[in-house]
């Protein structure tokens, strides 16, 4: 007997009405264990709401989401502690020092071992130097760094990325860049990330989904997208996409 292996995030027909506004309209995807995954698309495309709903933040208006087999958000509890979010613009109380933070986030997902855990996220993610310096008195690069290490704190089976690197420089996004790889790779985490940074999502993610106004206009490969609109980087793939120019087909069809 085949056994069927169920994804470990589930989208179906997902909606989402904001009063008269349609974020999400009907999407569906789903995303197997270990993969990494870009989500595209322009302000307003609904790539944060759909995250949020994933997540079970958000009440969907219709559709259903399942993550790691649990309805969300109905579910949720079951299965939050395996999951994580970061990005560069939910801020963590300034006042707090990184470690003192890090102990807040752990003990919510009741990390056992939570001091040797920040020890070694701290070595792995260049920190321990900024353990006890105030969170509001770091750079961008080094917040960056403190949002990822709480992200990883409960080493998650779902990693929910929105615009990581955003606002680093090259070589800090790079190096951020390279620890998501290994972790993925180590852990078998299921990744989604949500960036504009094109050669990042090109680098990164085997799969990519393009979102505009709420619904997905385009779902595969980064090197089958590149083929089929007759472009040379995923940057020339979104701008076409969300300029409505269309695809120009492999041999001219």
């Amino acid at each position: 007997m085949v056994k069927i292996v169920e994804p470990v995030i589930a989208v179906d027909q997902l909606v989402k009405v904001y009063k008269t506004t349609r974020a999400v309209d009907g999407i569906s995807f789903a995303l197997e264990g270990g993969s990494i995954t870009g989500l595209l698309g322009g302000n307003g495309a609904g790539k944060t709401t759909t995250i949020a709903m994933i997540m079970g933040l958000v009440m969907p208006t219709s559709g259903t989401v399942r993550v790691l087999g649990a309805e969300m958000p109905r579910q949720r509890y079951h299965v939050l502690h395996k999951m994580n979010f970061e990005s560069p613009y939910v801020d963590m109380p300034h006042r707090l020092t990184v470690r003192q933070n890090l102990k807040v986030f752990g003990k919510l997902y009741a990390v056992e071992d939570l001091d040797d855990r920040i020890e070694a996220l701290a070595r792995a993610l260049d920190l321990t130097e900024f353990l006890d310096r105030p969170t509001g008195k770091l750079s961008a690069g080094q917040k960056t760094r403190v949002a990822l290490a709480k992200a990883l704190i409960n080493s998650p089976q779902v990693l929910l990325l929105d615009e990581p690197t955003a606002s680093l420089d090259p070589d800090t996004a790079d190096w951020v860049r390279s620890h998501l790889e290994r972790f993925r790779k180590e852990r078998g985490a299921t990744v989604l990330l949500a960036s504009h940074n094109m050669a990042e999502v090109e680098r990164l993610c085997e799969r990519v989904i393009i979102m505009k106004r709420g619904r997905i206009e385009d779902d595969d490969t980064p090197e089958r997208l590149l083929v089929r609109y007759g472009r040379q980087t995923l940057e020339e793939v979104f701008l076409d996409v969300a300029r409505g120019r269309g695809e120009t087909r492999e041999a001219a069809q």
